[in-house]
């Protein structure tokens, strides 16, 4: 597991664009505003890109990258086509899976199971639906938490980039896989639920 996981709290900013068909994220250190990690969509298909334009955006699959700033590999996030529910992929810096989110339908806010390796249950990812807040549980207790940020009422109006804050607690050990999971539930929370 990369280093810069350990840390609790990571500021997630999409990429402005009025006509883009990648998603494109940096993450920031919320206390220095450093880049610390890149998180891009490079390989987009002819198909994909021309159906990012459509209302049929939130079904096309997606294979989003994150690096650190050095450009190497932190982690993947992997979804095919998706009609009714998303199960999406993450694997990490040598491609092998760690684990998955499987979106249950019919939950007001949006709720996913989160799932190691072999498709055992680790906690859960449930929003609010009154809010853009999302808090992952285990044992019915918050583990960490994604909070939509503002970037400003133009930017917003204007474009579809979203910006995160997300909260891990102490209490999840700095070398826990978990944690890769936490981060990259931010892309599939913008991914599947938000576009």
């Amino acid at each position: 597991m990369h280093p810069i996981l350990e840390r609790n709290t990571f500021f997630v900013k999409e990429h402005v664009g009025m006509f883009k068909a990648a998603n494109n994220f940096d993450i920031f250190d919320p206390d220095s505003n450093q880049t610390i990690l890149l998180c891009r969509e490079p390989n987009l298909g002819f198909f994909t890109k021309m159906l990012r334009f459509t209302d049929y955006k939130r079904y096309t699959p997606f294979h989003i990258e994150i690096t650190d700033t050095s450009n190497q590999p932190v982690l993947h996030i992997k979804r095919g086509i998706s009609i009714f529910r998303s199960t999406v992929e993450v694997l990490d810096a040598k491609g092998q899976k760690i684990g998955s989110f499987q979106q249950k339908l019919l939950s007001l806010g949006g709720k996913f199971e989160v799932l190691d390796a072999s498709g055992n249950s680790l906690c859960w990812l449930k929003g609010s639906w009154s809010s853009w807040d999302f808090r992952f549980e285990k044992n019915d207790k918050q583990i960490a938490q994604v909070t939509k940020k503002w970037a400003g009422i133009g930017k917003e109006l204007f474009t579809s980039a979203d910006n995160y804050m997300l909260i891990i607690d102490p209490v999840v050990p700095s070398q826990d896989p978990v944690r890769q999971l936490i981060l990259a539930a931010v892309m599939c929370i913008d991914m599947v639920l938000k576009e």
